[in-house]
C-alpha cells in the first residue's frame, strides 16, 4: 500500500565522525543517504524530506562574524543564516537524490521549499537557549569565546567538547504546508523544513517577521507530519535505536514500545536535551496526534521493516 513519508535528515546524514564538512565530504553523505531511501521509492511511497542544519548554521554564523571583522560587512541574523544553509543543504539534497534516480532508472519530480515556521515570540525557550550550532571547542576556547561575544555554550553530552547554543522554539506551524502534501501526494519529493525551517513570528497585523533562533528540525518535522496527515514519520539519526542507560553497563535498546512507555523513561531522564529527547519529543507528538508510526533509525536500517525504535500508541 502506497504510504505517505516524512523523513527528517539528521546530522550523520550531512557530517559524519570527526569529517571538517567540505563540499565532498557532505554530498557523498548525501548520496548515500538518499540511496537508503531507494526502496520506499520502488514501492511507490511518496516522501516528504526535513533535514537539520546545526553545524552548518553554525559555520555560516562564524562566517558573517569573520566578514565583519576581517572587512567590515554587516552581519546577518540567525533567520537569514538558516535560510542560507536550507537553500545550500536543499540543493544539495535534490540534486543527490536527483542523481540517484537517475542511477537507479526512476523518474520522479524533486523539489525544494524555502519555508518559514511561525513561533511564539514570547516562547519561553528564548530565555533558555538548547540548540547547539556549529563547531566544538575546548572549554578554554568557549570560555573565551562567551566571554568576547556573550554566547552561550554547552558541553556536548558525548563529551566531544562545547558547543554554542541559541534558542530553539517550538514550532506551532508550518507555513505553506498545503502545498507541500499536495505536492508530495502528486508524487513529488520534497524537501522542506530544512533546518527546523526559517523562524518567524506573526505580529498583531499578521505581518510575519523573521527572530533569532533555531528550530528543531524533528519537532518542525513532526508538526508538518501531523498536518499534512502522514502515514509514518521517521527520524535517521546516527545509531540504529534509541536507547536508554546508553552507554552504560546496563544499556538496553528500545525497539517496537507505546508512547506511554517511552514517555515515562523521557520524563525520568533517559534521553538528553539537544541530542536524543527532541526526536523521542517530535515522535511521542506525532503518534498523539493521530499518526501510526513513529520510527528511529539510522539510514542503514531504513529497508527493514521491523528495525529502530518503533513508537506507536
Amino acid at each position: 500500500m502506497k504510504k505517505l513519508w516524512v523523513i527528517a535528515f539528521g546530522g550523520n546524514a550531512l557530517l559524519r565522525g570527526d569529517q571538517i564538512g567540505t563540499i565532498d565530504e557532505q554530498e557523498q553523505n548525501v548520496y548515500e543517504t538518499c540511496e537508503r531511501l531507494v526502496p520506499l521509492i520502488k514501492e511507490g511511497h511518496n516522501l516528504v524530506i526535513g533535514h537539520g542544519n546545526g553545524p552548518q548554521v553554525g559555520n555560516v554564523l562564524l562566517q558573517h562574524e569573520g566578514g565583519n571583522k576581517l572587512f567590515g560587512l554587516p552581519k546577518m541574523p540567525i533567520d537569514f543564516c538558516v535560510a542560507e544553509t536550507q537553500g545550500s543543504i536543499g540543493y544539495m539534497i535534490e540534486q543527490q537524490m536527483q542523481n540517484v534516480l537517475r542511477k537507479h532508472g526512476i523518474k520522479r519530480n524533486i523539489v525544494c521549499l524555502v519555508t518559514q515556521v511561525i513561533v511564539d515570540k514570547n516562547d519561553p525557550a528564548f530565555q533558555n537557549p538548547t540548540k547547539p550550532v556549529g563547531p566544538f571547542y575546548p572549554k578554554d576556547e568557549a570560555d573565551k569565546l562567551a566571554a568576547e561575544k556573550s554566547w552561550v555554550f554547552k558541553e556536548d553530552p558525548r563529551q566531544r567538547g562545547w558547543r554554542r547554543v541559541v534558542a530553539s522554539p517550538r514550532p506551532l506551524e508550518v507555513n505553506n504546508w498545503e502545498v507541500v502534501e499536495r505536492l508530495a501526494r502528486e508524487g513529488t519529493i520534497v524537501i522542506t523544513v530544512g533546518g527546523g525551517g526559517i523562524p518567524a513570528y506573526r505580529a498583531d497585523d499578521e505581518k510575519l517577521i523573521g527572530i533569532d533562533a533555531v528550530i528543531d528540525k524533528d519537532l518542525a518535522s513532526a508538526n508538518l507530519a501531523e498536518k499534512i496527515k502522514a502515514d509514518d514519520f521517521c527520524i535517521l539519526t546516527d545509531v540504529p535505536n534509541v536507547f536508554i542507560n546508553f552507554r552504560k553497563p546496563d544499556e538496553q535498546k528500545l525497539e517496537t514500545i507505546s508512547v506511554e512507555k517511552i514517555k515515562g523513561f523521557l520524563d525520568a531522564g533517559h534521553f538528553t536535551e539537544g541530542s536524543m529527547a527532541p526526536k523521542v519529543r517530535a515522535c511521542i507528538q506525532f503518534v498523539e496526534k493521530g499518526g501510526k508510526e513513529a520510527i528511529i533509525t539510522e539510514a542503514t536500517q531504513l529497508a527493514n521493516s521491523k528495525a529502530g525504535t518503533r513508537i506507536v500508541k
